[in-house]
């Protein structure tokens, strides 16, 4: 992978960690910082050795979302059209960064170490869980500051997770949501002093990855169809998937470690 200042990535003991490094600037979404991001996410997928991946940034914010001074010098040139420009970077990056995390078969943990405003909110809330600083908060200018929509997936992940009114309500005000606030909300799993943030979302990231990586994939799937599906669906399709899965070698180690008083040792990726 070539090297990539707005973001480092590093692996140790089978957790990778991306980390958003443009932090002077508060990690906007540009476009090295995306490439950095799917470039990295195309290395967790590759790399069998990898359970788990961390999510974070440096700096006093996580991440900002758009890149604002660059949509000003777009503005600036002759014929240009924003909307355009916009439109093709979401296609070929934003989205594709947000359908990547959420495909990963490994969990994903996001540490929001400051500020999510924009479309970093939405970054931050693909992750499988996120654990965020005691001083960190999510922000949605969108509509209230900038006339335009929640993006990053934000619109759709917001009511699933806290309901249609605090999700639009947040929308239309701008109100900042605390990080204490979001875990009473159950829109995150765990708030954190500052201080703790890091080791944390270490530590989680090692629970998660001792799981067995298969049943990773199939519960988000699970929980995915359980948007759209009916009860009597939703049933059915526990039985199908637990009928293959009980077959399987993990199922197997699990029982055998439970009935030797153990920890089980689910096999990896590989």
């Amino acid at each position: 992978m070539t090297a990539n200042p707005a973001t480092m990535f590093e692996v140790a003991h089978g957790i990778a960690t991306l980390t958003l490094n443009d932090g002077g600037r508060m990690n906007p979404l540009t476009h090295q910082l995306q490439r950095g991001c799917l470039e990295a996410l195309q290395r967790v997928r590759d790399d069998t050795a990898i359970r788990a991946l961390v999510i974070t940034a440096t700096g006093k914010g996580f991440c900002v979302g758009a890149d604002l001074a660059e949509f000003g010098r777009r503005a600036a040139e002759p014929g240009a059209s924003i909307g355009s420009y916009v439109g093709e970077m979401m296609e070929k990056s934003g989205n594709p960064i947000m359908a990547a995390i959420r495909s990963l078969p490994v969990p994903v943990v996001c540490a929001v170490n400051g500020a999510a405003a924009g479309g970093g909110v939405g970054f931050a809330l693909a992750a499988d869980m996120v654990i965020a600083a005691r001083s960190a908060y999510f922000y949605l200018p969108f509509v209230p500051a900038l006339g335009l929509v929640p993006d990053m997936g934000a619109s759709w992940v917001l009511p699933r997770a806290v309901g249609r009114a605090r999700a639009l309500g947040l929308a239309l005000t701008g109100n900042k949501l605390s990080a204490e606030t979001a875990v009473q909300w159950g829109l995150i799993w765990a708030c954190v002093d500052d201080a703790d943030l890091q080791e944390q979302a270490l530590q989680l990231a090692a629970q998660l990855a001792a799981l067995p990586a298969g049943a990773i994939t199939e519960a988000r799937q699970l929980f995915a169809a359980a948007e759209s599906n009916t009860f009597e669906d939703q049933l059915a399709l526990e039985r199908s998937r637990q009928m293959e899965l009980i077959d399987r070698p993990n199922f197997a180690e699990g029982v055998a470690a439970f009935t030797a008083r153990r920890k089980p040792a689910f096999k990896g990726r590989g």
